[in-house]
């Protein structure tokens, strides 16, 4: 720990060091810019504003770690699953368990615990919540290609968003362009991956409308993982009025997924990329189809536009089949959600004040039936038919105030969360059972800008997260197995603490290391009853377990070493621990009896999170000939060893992956061709990708992906 303290500090150390070097040299110019087109002449300041903050900010006035990710910086590159576009963004690490669909997110180790979907951190689309009312989300509908940016907020968000402690990715659709265009673009790739599809988008001086349609077929790099999809995103957007802003937006998802299931390590090591027999004997498989309408209005008034309202209305569909051992399930959910929002910006005693107070409301429902399974297809025994409801609802408050100079700000926040779960077992008489979860979480922080473009920032807040609905599934040892929830599991709530600086160093005297980019940040997260994960006979089941230490450091650098030679680094360090933790698995004696067994796991790595996360990459683009651009990307990712277990007992090796890309653009008046083409995991790299935590039969490990070689070809046309 001393070593780890002595770090912190020489990091910090350093970094002002710099700082200090490069502001004292005679007329530099500093500005704060977004993580968007670095390689631009010109940098507009007043654009780089982020709303997942939920007031609308420039990245130096938030006093926490933001990143905001254009769609420039990726549209060379892969664009098949979140982890092509997000392992850049320090503190953010994904495993991605079938190559594709069901990436594990997980932000300061806050969703590592989730062997399905994606949970401690709240995704958004468009603003409006991906995230189910209980916290867990599958990003089926997210298509990179209908996307104009994404906003990345690290840390504790329970102040403003239900179920948030990790943090908050905000994916935005492409609705902000200045001109008409269709391109017509396609991805192809090892195992058979083919992406086609078309976005159109039409601008007037009212309008604005968007559409994308996406066809995905992959084969998949193991046996029994293909998966296919059709996925069509929509925005519609007018001005009513001076001042005023109407979208529509939705989207539709449909599809299926196969699952080739976790192996042992023996099986691993004979052969990483076989699909587990029980999953393939079983077809293992999932059937989703999902939608959402939604629409928002927003307006600014008052002699100086210093008010604003919006007002979010939305409905969603959900059908949900899925298949295990004999198990098939099929779920109909039915949700109507809402937000509103007021913003005041005024001066008191002379100095800036923003104060915003909004709520939330999202309500799901709808039955749940299972069925016995016979070889994967579906009997005709209806085993239980339950009907679910879960809803959230919460209010907040957020305030910041300027203290001195216009340099020193604080900001306040606050939120009130109440999340329920309802079942009806309407095989067993209409049996109801019901939990609710009530908190409400604080958050404070300084932001103190050193200069126009550098900052740095505390903040200290707590966190509460309620288990989301499968996590209640109840198991055989509980105060009450004959309940349909699990009456003992208490929802995880967390002390959060960070302090950073972060900047943009622009230097217009030198040729050299004209544009830098720059965030690094320490912080320090105690969680108490943290739910985990654990197995019985092979069902997964959660508990809480007790109280963890979260420490760790994020760096994250990108530079302009020269014209269009840009260079990025971003480290994670990761110091994760059981403080306490008496944990009782399930066991069976000699004569077959059930009986429980207390493990003290006190003092355990958390599993599923890399001590060290580092990524370095070297990218540059040049105009070749008039009106014809060529790129070159190469990078780096090493991930050090996780354990797959609260025990401890087994740990996975780390890896090292190498990845490139090149790229051409051709432009010929309004017409522009993209091509772009490239190799992932150059050295065919054989290691864990996802890890399937705390398994009671040993199945910890998924392959990672081998050598995969993928190209692109897109026809633009603007108009």
């Amino acid at each position: 720990m001393k070593i780890f303290n002595r770090f912190i500090q020489i990091s910090f150390l350093l970094i002002f060091i710099f700082i200090t070097a490069q502001a004292q040299k005679k007329d530099s110019v500093l500005y704060i810019i977004g993580i968007d087109e670095l390689d631009s002449i010109k940098y507009q300041t007043d654009d780089v504003i982020v709303t997942g903050t939920r007031t609308n900010q420039k990245i130096i006035d938030i006093p926490y770690s933001v990143v905001r990710i254009g769609l420039s910086q990726y549209k060379f590159d892969k664009k098949v699953s979140i982890n092509d576009v997000l392992n850049v963004v320090p503190g953010v690490f994904m495993q991605s368990r079938y190559g594709n669909h069901d990436v594990r997110i997980s932000i300061r180790g806050f969703g590592s615990r989730s062997n399905t979907g994606i949970r401690g951190v709240r995704i958004l689309l468009d603003g409006i919540p991906e995230s189910e009312p209980d916290g867990q989300t599958r990003i089926e509908a997210i298509d990179f290609n209908s996307l104009g940016s994404i906003e990345v907020v690290k840390g504790n968000s329970s102040s403003l968003y239900t179920n948030a402690p990790g943090g908050v990715v905000n994916f935005i659709s492409d609705i902000n362009f200045s001109k008409s265009f269709i391109n017509q673009f396609n991805e192809f790739g090892s195992y058979g991956l083919r992406r086609n599809g078309i976005k159109a988008a039409i601008r007037t001086d009212s309008y604005g409308f968007l559409n994308t349609y996406t066809y995905h077929n992959y084969k998949g790099y193991r046996p029994h993982s293909e998966d296919y999809w059709h996925i069509l995103n929509t925005a519609l957007e007018s001005t009513p009025g001076d001042n005023t802003n109407l979208q529509f937006l939705g989207y539709l998802a449909t599809g299926l997924i196969r699952l080739p299931g976790s192996l042992t390590k023996e099986e691993f090591e004979d052969d990483p990329y076989q699909a587990a027999q029980r999953e393939v004997d079983w077809d293992f498989r999932r059937i989703s189809k999902k939608g959402r309408a939604a629409v928002r209005f927003d307006t600014k008034f008052g002699e100086t536009l210093n008010n604003e309202i919006e007002v979010v209305g939305y409905g969603t569909i959900k059908y949900f089949e899925r298949v295990a051992r004999n198990s098939y399930r099929i779920f109909d959910r039915y949700g109507l959600g809402a937000s509103v929002k007021y913003v005041n910006k005024s001066n008191i005693f002379e100095k800036e004040n923003t104060f915003t107070i909004g709520g939330d409301l999202f309500y799901q429902t709808g039955p749940v039936s299972e069925f016995n399974s016979i070889g994967g297809a579906k009997g005709d025994e209806l085993l239980s038919y339950i009907d679910e409801t879960v809803g959230n609802t919460g209010l907040y408050l957020l305030n910041n105030f300027e203290i001195y100079n216009k340099q020193l700000y604080f900001l306040m926040s606050g939120r009130f969360d109440n999340v329920f779960f309802e079942q009806v077992n309407r095989l067993l008489g209409a049996q109801n059972y019901a939990r609710r979860f009530e908190d409400f979480t604080p958050k404070f922080a300084l932001n103190y800008k050193l200069f126009h473009s550098i900052a740095i920032y505390s903040s200290f807040g707590y966190s509460f997260d309620s288990p989301a609905g499968n996590e209640l599934d109840n198991y055989p040892t509980s105060s009450d197995p004959g309940a349909l929830m699990n009456p003992d599991l208490k929802p995880q709530q967390s002390t959060n603490f960070e302090v950073g600086v972060k900047g943009n160093l622009l230097n217009e005297e030198s040729n050299l290391f004209t544009n830098t980019l720059f965030e690094l940040t320490f912080f320090n997260t105690i969680v108490k009853d943290e739910i985990v994960p654990f197995e019985v006979y092979g069902n997964a089941y959660f508990r809480n377990s007790a109280k963890t230490n979260r420490r760790g450091l994020e760096l994250g650098i990108s530079s302009e070493i020269f014209s269009g030679f840009k260079t990025t680094i971003s480290y994670t360090f990761s110091d994760f621990s059981y403080d306490e933790y008496i944990a009782s698995s399930i066991d069976v004696d000699n004569q077959g009896e059930i009986i429980l067994v207390d493990e003290d796991f006190s003092g355990n790595i958390v599993p599923s999170v890399p001590e060290h996360n580092l990524y370095f990459g070297l990218e540059y683009k040049h105009e070749i000939i008039p009106l014809v651009t060529g790129f070159i990307k190469g990078s780096i990712q090493s991930i050090s060893g996780m354990y797959v277990n609260d025990a401890n007992s087994n740990k996975t090796e780390s890896y090292l992956t190498l990845n490139s890309t090149i790229g051409l653009e051709w432009i010929i008046d309004n017409f522009s061709l993209l091509l772009s083409g490239g190799v992932n995991n150059i050295t065919d790299e054989v290691y864990v990708g996802f890890i399937n935590i705390n398994s009671a039969n040993g199945r910890f490990y998924e392959a990672g992906e081998p050598q995969t070689v993928f190209a692109s070809l897109n026809f633009i046309y603007q108009f």
